[in-house]
């Protein structure tokens, strides 16, 4: 109810992907993507218990900060270069 992108993603995207399947196949994708978004919340869960240790200090958020740095750079590279091609 707060997030309206949880709308957005499954009416609209989803919504549209399944409702181009034919006969029961429609049925099987969203069984699915309720399977896929189940196990990612999961891993997000496990993943957070796991790493809320490391997270504890400074040094560990830096580093997580020049990996995401480094990461948007990478594909904003990527996005010029697809561009001017």
């Amino acid at each position: 109810m707060l997030n309206p992108h949880v709308y957005l993603d499954t009416v609209v995207l989803l919504g549209s992907i399944g409702g181009q399947l034919p006969g029961e196949e429609p049925v099987w994708f969203a069984l699915g993507a309720c399977v896929a978004s189940l196990l990612w919340f999961l891993t997000l869960v496990l993943g957070g218990r796991l790493l809320a240790p490391w997270f504890k200090s400074a040094a560990s958020w830096q580093k997580l900060d020049i990996l995401v740095g480094m990461t948007m750079w990478i594909i904003a590279a990527m996005l010029i270069k697809n561009g001017l091609s």
